[in-house]
């Protein structure tokens, strides 16, 4: 076994949301950490981000979950250090030689589709280099915060490739028809304020602001009801598959069934005594 799949190859953090009532639930921050390698998805981190995935989904204390990339370990004497990256695309050598059942089988079961599907908020916390399958994950996620240095590209057609992790559909969901195919056509690189300017993504800050804003965020979100959090999320994903008439009379239906639920009538309470809510879960 290589010393790459000795190391661990995706790092996990816990934050809880109230540091003096821990049944308020916890963040979880994923750092994928193959910072040599500008943090690239090889087979071992993507089976590790499907894991975390579903760890996500299954363990009730976990509110929120934020994606990362390792910052650059310290170089050599006399060696130059590796930039920042989130993650700076697939492993290209994992494609050599790959035939097209092959990858299809590979991709329908794949690590973009494992966070998409995750039913909690989830951020893409972003530093350096987002390219290729990287901004593909970055998209996976439900909100993207990202240093001033941050660099964004779908540059699969120099490779004779398309996106295949779902970019060409998320894309153009998130910057438009005409954006996405001048990105997807071309190859480019485009920084973070360009990428800002059209709303691929959120929020622009420092390297130095970029953990605490992420985690500020994170807890304002985790500290809402986790049923209702599941709810809100899947109703503004009906936007994505629905006509708006559809959309409306589904937001209606969705709506309708909170106000049978306990926490509902929790944060009615609260609003009206003026209290802090004690959300349920149900």
């Amino acid at each position: 076994m290589d010393g790459e799949s000795e190391q661990e190859i995706l790092l996990e953090e816990s934050i809880f949301i109230d540091a003096e009532d821990e049944s308020k639930g916890r963040i979880v921050i994923f750092t994928i950490n193959r910072p040599d390698k500008l943090n690239a998805l090889n087979k071992l981190v993507t089976s590790a981000i499907k894991q975390a995935s579903k760890k996500v989904m299954n363990e009730e204390s976990i509110r929120v979950a934020i994606f990362a990339g390792a910052s650059p370990n310290k170089p050599l004497e006399g060696k130059r250090s590796k930039p920042n990256s989130f993650v700076a695309g697939a492993d290209i050598s994992e494609f050599k030689g790959k035939k097209s059942e092959e990858i299809f089988e590979i991709f329908s079961d794949n690590c973009w589709e494992a966070v998409w599907k995750i039913e909690k908020p989830t951020i893409a916390m972003i530093d350096g280099f987002a390219l290729g399958g990287g901004c593909e994950l970055a998209m996976s996620c439900d909100i993207r915060i990202a240093t001033e240095r941050s660099v964004f590209g779908q540059p699969e057609i120099n490779l004779g490739l398309i996106p295949g992790g779902g970019g060409t559909q998320r894309l153009t969901h998130l910057v438009g028809y005409g954006k996405a195919l001048e990105l997807i056509l071309s190859g480019k690189f485009i920084d973070a304020e360009e990428a800002y300017s059209f709303g691929l993504i959120n929020h622009i800050c420092s390297p130095e602001d970029l953990r605490n804003k992420t985690i500020e965020l994170a807890t304002t979100i985790g500290s809402k009801s986790s049923h209702t959090l599941k709810i809100a999320k899947s109703a503004v994903r009906m936007a994505l598959n629905h006509s708006i008439d559809e959309g409306i009379q589904k937001e209606l239906r969705v709506f309708s069934d909170l106000f049978d639920t306990e926490d509902k009538e929790i944060g009615v309470n609260a609003f009206l005594e003026k209290k802090t809510p004690n959300w349920k879960g149900r």
